[in-house]
C-alpha cells in the first residue's frame, strides 16, 4: 500500500541517480552506509527474528510432545563377613510417550495469531527505526555542509576585517582617521577570528555527528541532489500518513492482537481434552529368572478449573482493559502522527519563507555594505560604519544558508512523517533485511533438513 502511495504523489528521491561523475561522497553514498552500519537497525532486526521464533514456539505448541526415559540399575547383596553374593538384581527400562492437546477452545490456534500479529508490529517498528537512521543521515551530511560553508564565511570574514584593518593603520598614519578607529578594527578583526574558531569547533562536532551516524569521517561530500517530491498539499500528506505511518500500522497489529488476548483469557473458562500415547519396554534379571515387560497406553483426559480464586476471571478482565488500552493507543497514535506531519509541513513552510527573506536580505546588506565602503573612503562614513555593514551582510549570508539547510532537511521530514524515508522507497539500491525470508524459515519450528539449512544461510547473509 504504502509504495502505491508512493507513485501517486511521484516520490522519486533522485538519490541513486546521482551521476557518477559527480567527486566526493554523495548523499545517497551516506544513506546506504548508514543503513549498514546502523547498530540501531542490526538491534531491531535482532528482535524481529525474536519476534519471529515466538511464532515457531506457538506453532510447535499446537504439535504432539514425544519424548522417552530410559533407566538401567543393578543392585548386588553380600554378606559382610564371608563375601557371599545372596541377590544380584539387574533393571533395565525404555519408555516413550507422545502427548497432545486436542481441543482447548481454539487456544493454540489463536496464540499462533497472536505470535504472527506481533511479528508484522514488530516489523513495523523496525521500519520507523530504518527511518530514524535516514532521516539521521540526511540531517548529518547537510549539517556538515553548512558548517563547512559557515566556516568558508567566517574565513572570508578574517580576509576582509584584516583588509579593513590595515587599511585604517594606513590612514591613520596619513592623519585621516584617529587611534579609535585602529582600535575598533583590531577589535573586530579578534572577534572575526573568534568566530572563526567557533565556526571550526561546529564543523569538528558535525564531522563527529557524521562519523556516529554514517559510520566513517566525510571527506569531500558532493552538491546536495535534487530533493524529492512531496504531496503538494497538507492534507494529502496527513491522509498518506494516518494509512501508511509504521507506527499506525504498529499500533494496528497490537489492537488484533490485544483482541484475540481477550479471546484467549475466554478460554480458560472452558474444558481441555488432551490425549497420550505411551510404549514402554522393562527387564528384570535374578538368579531365578529374567522378567520381559512390555507395555502399551492409549489415554484421553479432560479438565477444566472450577475454582482459581478468581484468577481467570481477573485474567480476562485485565485483557479486556488491554483491548481498550490498545484500542485508544491506536487513535492517539493516529493523533501524533496527523501532528507530526502539521510540524514537519510548517516548519518547511518556514524555511521556504526564510530562504526568500534571507535573498532579499542578502541583496540589501551586500549593496548598503557596497555603498558604506565606498563613503568610507571619500570619508563620509567611519571604519565602524563598515564593519557593522560587514557584519550585518556576514550574518545575513549565514541565515540564509542556515534556512537552505532546514528547506532540504525538511523535505525529509515530511517524507519521515509520512512513513516513507525507507531504503526502499529512496531506491538506494541497498541489499535490504528480508524479514519475510527469515519468518518463513522458522514459522514452522524446524529443527533440522532443509529448513534448518536456509535458516543457517539467512542468519549467516545477516550477519555478513
Amino acid at each position: 500500500m504504502m509504495r502505491k502511495y508512493l507513485k501517486v504523489f511521484g516520490f522519486v528521491a533522485g538519490l541513486a541517480l546521482t551521476p557518477a561523475a559527480v567527486q566526493g561522497e554523495t548523499l545517497a553514498d551516506a544513506l546506504v552506509s548508514a543503513y549498514k552500519t546502523s547498530n540501531l537497525i542490526d538491534q531491531n532486526q535482532a528482535v524481529l527474528r525474536a519476534a519471529d521464533e515466538d511464532a515457531a514456539i506457538a506453532m510447535a505448541n499446537l504439535r504432539p510432545v514425544i519424548q522417552y526415559t530410559a533407566n538401567y540399575g543393578r543392585n548386588v547383596t553380600q554378606l559382610t563377613a564371608s563375601g557371599t553374593t545372596l541377590s544380584a538384581f539387574t533393571s533395565a527400562g525404555f519408555e516413550i510417550t507422545a502427548s497432545v492437546v486436542i481441543w482447548a477452545g481454539g487456544r493454540g490456534k489463536m496464540l499462533l495469531e497472536v505470535a504472527r500479529e506481533q511479528v508484522l508490529s514488530t516489523r513495523a517498528a523496525l521500519v520507523n527505526v530504518e527511518q530514524q537512521v535516514l532521516l539521521s543521515a540526511v540531517s548529518a551530511y547537510v549539517d556538515v555542509r553548512l558548517q563547512q560553508e559557515i566556516v568558508a564565511l567566517r574565513e572570508s570574514n578574517v580576509r576582509v576585517i584584516t583588509q579593513e584593518q590595515r587599511a585604517a593603520r594606513d590612514r591613520f598614519e596619513v592623519g585621516e582617521v584617529t587611534q579609535t578607529d585602529v582600535s575598533l578594527a583590531e577589535a573586530a578583526l579578534a572577534a572575526s577570528k573568534a568566530n572563526l574558531a567557533a565556526a571550526q569547533g561546529a564543523l569538528m562536532v558535525a564531522r563527529e555527528r557524521f562519523k556516529a551516524t554514517v559510520g566513517h569521517y566525510p571527506g569531500k561530500l558532493a552538491a546536495l541532489p535534487k530533493t524529492p517530491s512531496i504531496p503538494k498539499t497538507l492534507e494529502e500528506a496527513k491522509s498518506v500518513a494516518e494509512r501508511s505511518h509504521p507506527v499506525v500500522t504498529q499500533a494496528q497489529h497490537q489492537v488484533k492482537a490485544a483482541d484475540l488476548n481477550v479471546k484467549i483469557a475466554a478460554t480458560s473458562f472452558e474444558p481441555t481434552f488432551s490425549g497420550n500415547v505411551s510404549l514402554g519396554h522393562s527387564f528384570e534379571g535374578q538368579r531365578t529368572g529374567d522378567i520381559d515387560n512390555t507395555d502399551y497406553g492409549l489415554g484421553l483426559q479432560m479438565s477444566q478449573t472450577f475454582y482459581a480464586g478468581g484468577k481467570n476471571a481477573a485474567t480476562y478482565r485485565k485483557a479486556l482493559a488491554g483491548k481498550e488500552q490498545a484500542q485508544a493507543g491506536l487513535l492517539q497514535t493516529v493523533v501524533q502522527v496527523s501532528e507530526g506531519v502539521g510540524q514537519a509541513w510548517a516548519q518547511l513552510a518556514v524555511a521556504h519563507a526564510s530562504i526568500e527573506a534571507g535573498r532579499q536580505q542578502v541583496q540589501a546588506s551586500q549593496k548598503a555594505f557596497d555603498g558604506v565602503r565606498e563613503e568610507a573612503k571619500l570619508g563620509a562614513r567611519t571604519t565602524l560604519d563598515v564593519l557593522n555593514a560587514e557584519q550585518d551582510l556576514l550574518s545575513a549570508r549565514a541565515s540564509r544558508l542556515e534556512a537552505e539547510a532546514n528547506r532540504y532537511v525538511g523535505i525529509y521530514q515530511v517524507l519521515s512523517s509520512m512513513g516513507l524515508l525507507t531504503a526502499d522507497h529512496l531506491g538506494l539500491g541497498v541489499p535490504s533485511f528480508d524479514p519475510e525470508a527469515y519468518y518463513k524459515a522458522v514459522k514452522d519450528a524446524p529443527a533440522h533438513s532443509a529448513q534448518g539449512k536456509a535458516l543457517d544461510r539467512i542468519l549467516k547473509s545477516i550477519g555478513d
